[in-house]
């Protein structure tokens, strides 16, 4: 990759993770980029798109995964021209259907109410559980766990209630606002995500869909080799624009 002293690649983590769970694509992206995996403070939708907004400019690409990926989406929403570039990974632009997300709002208040009684073990082990992640390894799970296990229920449950997929309104007749050249990034055998991926780019001015072969939900831990060629290669390309 060119090296490019002038942009900046703030990663912003998914639901029960922390930034080091990006350590793996940014140790890939060596010193082209400069590397600022983003580490929550706060635990409501509001406080963590504060801190977002906090950390753009035009020299930033920012980069969300997942819940992490709402995040950085609606933060470009807010400041379309005070971005260098955006990648969201396992995004969308949130669901569409009022029944279908009340009913995703309701089964995420369900969960809220469940994570605040029981320990943060006990979370975790349901979480790992979860479809979504069954094409993760053991090694990788392993690997992530004190990540998740560092985090409190209460702080997790408020995040649910106030950023999930059913509180967020859909934003895809918002999307031709984002000016700045967008990557769409998905798991090959992550069908929901690869849809909304190939739906989205064309509605962006200068969006662009790219799948990532091997992976599942989380491309960027299970194929990061992969990953982190994409992503360099479309870095490099705005780079040079």
């Amino acid at each position: 990759m060119e090296a490019t002293t002038a942009t900046s690649v703030v990663f912003v983590p998914g639901f029960m993770q922390r930034g080091e769970a990006w350590r793996p694509v940014a140790e890939r992206l060596g010193t082209s980029y400069r590397s600022v995996p983003l580490d929550h403070r706060a635990h409501t939708l509001s406080g963590r798109l504060d801190e977002v907004v906090g950390e753009l400019s035009p020299r930033v690409a920012l980069v969300g995964y997942s819940m992490g990926g709402r995040l950085a989406l609606h933060a470009a929403l807010r400041h379309p021209h005070a971005l260098r570039a955006l990648v969201l990974v396992g995004a969308s632009a949130g669901i569409e259907d009022d029944a279908e997300r009340a009913e995703r709002q309701a089964v995420d208040e369900r969960l809220a109410d469940w994570m605040e009684g029981r320990s943060i073990e006990e979370i975790v082990e349901r979480w790992e559980a979860l479809p979504v992640f069954a094409s993760q390894s053991a090694a990788l799970r392993e690997a992530l766990r004190p990540g998740r296990l560092s985090h409190d229920p209460a702080d997790l449950a408020s995040l649910l209630r106030t950023a999930g997929q059913g509180v967020l309104p859909p934003v895809w007749d918002r999307l031709g606002e984002i000016e700045c050249p967008t990557l769409l990034l998905a798991g090959e055998s992550d069908d929901a995500y690869v849809e909304s991926a190939y739906r989205m780019a064309p509605l962006l001015p200068r969006g662009m869909a790219r799948i990532v072969p091997g992976a599942g939900h989380a491309p960027q831990l299970e194929a990061p080799d992969a990953f982190a060629g994409v992503l360099g290669e479309f870095l490099d390309r705005v780079a040079r624009q």
